[in-house]
């Protein structure tokens, strides 16, 4: 890691115990001791266990998509790169560093990079269509719960939801109607050319070029690879849902027991989409402000609340930073196997 990546790691996990130490300024010491004391540990381990469940699946993902003739990774290895998947997505805005962490990953194991991007662009689309179908699913099963639950942060999810569309559509198209986007393409570019200098302008067309070109010509592999695509699929819905569950164990360990594994999943989704529109590293601020906001009316103890938020932070951010950094000190032995 560099000096830059240690800076921002250690910078989110002041904000991120700023926020905690915030939250419980009104509280009674004695009592988040309390129930800090009286978690049910066995309801504890299998959110643990949810969370590093997702990630072995994420993994036989990434075997799925390299495995060929010419390539091939064992599960070891493997496993490096959707751990450090988290790391940098928890330490970049948007989450933006996730990606090119995880190609330098799969170059120190031997693929090349052109093989590597083409994983990493067949993973990205399939991850986020199950994301979008798993929104789609959620609001169908439990739309009376997100009228009656959310409130004024029915705004951030409707848009966030619309930002999912847009890039599934995109992507959509470029597959499908690849002349027809380039050409859409350099119509938008006009009236952005209006307001930006004529280099400026001529840059930006030109990376687009290079993305769109890049993103046809990977995924017509996606279209040979339909097999693969679907098993992947499958996989990532249940990663998905295995993340989704994380805070309802949370809840079983503090003793809240008075609320289904299917009304919890409904608000784990919604803030994913919430927190997926901070520009802040890991979503920090919106993600603490979301879990607290929904499920204050599952716990009515505010120590059980902000132990809740404490506990589920820990689980599906700063534990994934924790074995991105340590996945990151032990690089790949054997380059190819």
């Amino acid at each position: 890691m560099t000096r830059k990546n240690k800076l921002a790691v250690l910078i989110m996990i002041l904000i991120g115990a700023g926020i905690f130490i915030y939250e419980a300024r009104d509280l009674n010491g004695a009592q988040l001791i309390h129930e800090l004391l009286t978690l049910d540990l066995k309801w504890l381990l299998v959110a643990f266990l949810l969370m590093f469940g997702s990630w072995i699946i994420e993994t036989f993902v990434v075997q799925i998509f390299i495995r060929s003739e010419a390539d091939d990774l064992d599960f070891k290895t493997a496993l490096r790169v959707p751990l450090v998947e988290q790391l940098f997505n928890a330490i970049t805005p948007m989450a933006s560093g996730g990606q090119p962490a995880q190609l330098f990953a799969l170059m120190q194991s031997g693929v090349e990079a052109g093989r590597a991007s083409s994983v990493l662009l067949m993973k990205f689309v399939v991850y986020q269509f199950m994301v979008l179908i798993n929104f789609v699913l959620t609001l169908f099963i439990g739309f009376d719960q997100v009228s009656k639950h959310f409130g004024a942060l029915a705004l951030f999810i409707v848009f966030g939801f619309v930002i999912h569309v847009v890039v599934i559509v995109g992507l959509l198209m470029v597959m499908y109607y690849y002349k027809f986007t380039k050409k859409l393409v350099n119509l938008v570019m006009i009236p952005i050319g209006w307001f930006v200098k004529p280099e400026k302008k001529l840059a930006m067309q030109s990376n687009l070029d290079h993305k769109i070109d890049t993103f046809y010509a990977e995924s017509l592999h996606l279209k040979r690879e339909k097999k693969r695509v679907i098993k992947a699929c499958l996989l990532t819905l249940v990663q998905l849902l295995f993340y989704y569950a994380v805070p309802y164990f949370v809840l079983l360990s503090l003793g809240v027991s008075h609320v289904s594994i299917v009304e919890v999943i409904v608000l784990h989704v919604m803030i994913v989409m919430i927190v997926s529109l901070f520009p802040i590293p890991g979503g920090t601020g919106g993600a603490e402000y979301s879990f607290k906001t929904l499920f204050a009316t599952y716990v009515a103890s505010p120590s059980k609340l902000i132990l809740g938020m404490l506990l589920w932070r820990f689980l599906t951010y700063y534990l994934g930073m924790i074995c991105g950094i340590i996945a990151m000190a032990f690089p790949p032995k054997s380059k190819r196997t």
